[in-house]
């Protein structure tokens, strides 16, 4: 039987939390406080983490929403040090064109209080890695199918799977050499999707640190503007 398009159909809202103001108020405010706990690390422990873990994260990060409810996202992860040395040495060779100058000099200068530059052993040491890819488009019934919103989409699923990590207990670090096509030929992945980030994650090692800057967070007026209904 060939597979057609879903047609609409609607159900109750399932598991809606009917809280009061201030019950709204405490829970959003101990997100916060939760969240704002969060830090880029790049010392790892080689502390191993269950698989179940990981996979628990990814499946929460595919509840996102997406354009036409498509999911256009692929997340690989990695545990074998083998390809995980394959990802650092590929990613490492871009990234020392990218700080010989092929970054510019802005970029370049903007990247000094972070500290970072062409050598990555997080990319060995972090006990997974995990790639996530953009699919730019699908198929069905052997035919190409235009997908929506796909850069959006999958940024929205990528900060929901760097919370869940979060909450797991878990540390991870953003990674994005230019270009990554090699991670498709890596990861032997199909031609529709764009890889678009590396998570290396794991434990911090006990002599982790953040760059200072990292902690400068911009006030809430700098970063929201509200208009207000009048009295």
């Amino acid at each position: 039987m060939s597979e057609t398009a879903p047609v609409y159909s609607a159900l109750p809202l399932p598991d809606f939390a009917d809280y009061d103001d201030a019950q709204m108020l405490t829970e959003a405010e101990q997100f916060y406080a939760h969240v704002k706990t969060r830090h880029s690390i790049r010392e790892y422990s080689d502390r191993p983490v269950p698989k179940a873990v990981i996979e628990a994260c990814v499946r929460a990060a595919g509840t996102a929403p997406s354009g036409a409810n498509q999911q256009p996202w692929h997340f690989v992860a990695i545990n074998d040090p083998e390809m995980k040395s394959k990802v650092r040495k590929a990613a490492e060779d871009e990234e020392a064109k990218f700080y010989s100058g092929g970054g510019g000099d802005a970029w370049l200068k903007a990247l000094e209080p972070i500290g970072t530059d062409a050598s990555k052993p997080h990319l060995d040491i972090a006990p997974w890695l995990i790639v996530i890819f953009a699919q730019r488009w699908g198929e069905r019934n052997g035919e190409r199918v235009k997908h929506y919103y796909v850069p959006e989409s999958v940024g929205i699923a990528t900060g929901m799977l760097i919370t869940a990590l979060h909450t797991a207990g878990l540390s991870c670090l953003t990674h994005t050499p230019n270009p990554m096509k090699f991670l498709n030929e890596l990861c032997d992945r199909p031609e529709n999707e764009k890889p678009i980030m590396i998570l290396a994650v794991g434990h911090p090692a006990k002599d982790a640190t953040v760059p200072a800057v990292a902690k400068n967070k911009k006030d809430l007026p700098e970063i929201l503007t509200t208009y207000e209904a009048k009295s």
